[in-house]
């Protein structure tokens, strides 16, 4: 049975990100098509995943430089690249999700899927 498409349209996405349709409503995918996550830790504009906690949580990178699309920004990391935000809040990939599967949403009461 297909998934019921939600009431409004779709939100505007980069590239990077596509919008796909699972239970009635709209979730974020990299084109993997891995969920994505947000940090209850970062700070609007900044992550504050770096170093060890990016090899498991892997920033979503622009392609090159600032970029705004729709409620899509991109903020400057302290190695000097640029990751994709959604309302301000740093994006990631889980480094142990598998397609079809949230593994990382709710690790540590910390993690969690974004969804428009």
């Amino acid at each position: 049975m297909a998934d019921a498409m939600p009431k409004q349209a779709p939100p505007p996405t980069p590239v990077e990100i596509s919008v796909l349709v699972e239970n009635g409503r709209y979730v974020f995918r990299t084109d993997d098509p891995l969920p994505v996550y947000a940090y209850d830790r970062d700070g609007p504009g900044k992550s504050n995943c770096d170093a060890q906690c990016a090899q498991t949580w892997k920033p979503v990178l622009t392609p090159a430089g600032p970029k705004t699309v729709g409620d899509w920004t991109a903020i400057l990391r302290a190695d000097q690249t640029w990751q994709w935000a959604y309302k301000g809040h740093p994006v990631y990939t889980y480094a142990h999700d598998v397609v079809g599967e949230n593994r990382g949403d709710g690790i540590d009461g910390l993690w969690h899927v974004v969804y428009p």
